[in-house]
């Protein structure tokens, strides 16, 4: 049987297929986002050294492995790839295989749960941060999220007022929402930075918002989205459960002194502090109770009327 010969021309031809197929998935493999689960701290990273099949051993330090994911996160960058970093918590993690029936001693098990992590966890985009930026951050993030959606249990457990059948939880929520932008119009124009605490019986839940107002009537002021929303859910909780609790909004605004205003929760609304209670609120040390000395160029003001009619329930 005669043997075929391919020409220089042929072989050439197959090449550049060849070539162009891998240029492709290249392209395409630019075009699929990647999660990276990062353990927070050397606490769970040895928890996770217990696993045979784990990267790291006993002779490596958390050190070491955020150097190596530092080094992976730069290198997925590098190539275009669109990169997200979600917190990896070994116990979490534990559950998940137990739930779900799967060996956690595996490669496959930890990609599972970091895949299922980018939808449902802690979780923030790559933009180039230090590693030793980006892993606060995320702690962060995961304190935030987990403030949240205790918030919002909380608010879908209160329940219906007994005299008109309203949701309460929702209730609070509209009022809270309406409560936050008489805030900002009554600070005027400036960057407004709010702290809002409220005591719970399991926990502390913190909220914090910035706000940029220009004074123009026209013009709204700029609140990120995802801030406004934890803050008014946090806010909302205090108005629902009728305890005690606390909003502080201090102002910048140039040419002039820095302002604080004061706010303290009791029985479902948001009572105005005098100056002399901001002051003091705000030169105590809520540990110790010691005194701490004002900060220069700060002026301590009463808080003002931002709450609506006292609610019928």
């Amino acid at each position: 049987m005669p043997r075929t010969r391919h020409t220089n021309s042929q072989t050439t031809g197959r090449a550049a297929q060849a070539g162009g197929r891998t240029t492709r998935r290249r392209m395409l493999r630019r075009e699929v986002p990647g999660t990276v689960g990062l353990l927070a701290d050397a606490g769970d990273f040895a928890a996770m050294r217990d696993y045979r099949s784990f990267t790291f051993d006993h002779h490596d330090d958390y050190g070491d492995y955020l150097r190596h994911v530092e080094g992976l996160l730069r290198s997925l960058a590098a190539q275009g790839i669109h990169t997200t970093v979600a917190l990896f918590d070994p116990d979490e993690y534990a559950e998940f295989c137990t739930d779900h029936g799967i060996d956690p001693d595996t490669p496959a098990a930890r990609s599972r749960f970091t895949a299922e992590l980018a939808g449902a966890g802690a979780a923030l985009p790559y933009t180039g941060q230090p590693i030793d930026e980006l892993v606060p951050l995320l702690v962060d993030e995961a304190v935030r999220r987990a403030t949240w959606e205790y918030a919002t249990s909380l608010l879908a457990g209160v329940g219906n007022c007994a005299d008109c059948g309203e949701d309460i939880g929702q209730a609070s929520f509209t009022r809270a929402a309406e409560t936050l932008t008489r805030l900002v119009d009554g600070a005027g124009p400036g960057h407004h930075h709010l702290v809002c605490s409220v005591p719970t019986q399991d926990e502390q839940l913190l909220a914090v918002l910035h706000a940029e107002a220009t004074g123009n009537p026209d013009g709204p002021p700029r609140i990120e989205g995802r801030e406004s929303l934890d803050f008014v859910t946090v806010l909302a909780a205090g108005l629902a459960l009728g305890g005690p609790g606390g909003l502080v909004l201090r102002s910048t605004t140039e040419g002039f002194s820095d302002r604080v205003h004061g706010w303290r929760l009791d029985r479902g609304r948001l009572v105005p502090l005098s100056a002399a209670a901001v002051f003091n609120a705000y030169c105590t040390d809520a540990d110790t109770g010691d005194p701490v000395a004002p900060e220069p160029g700060v002026e301590y003001c009463p808080g003002y009327e931002v709450d609506g009619p006292t609610p019928h329930h």
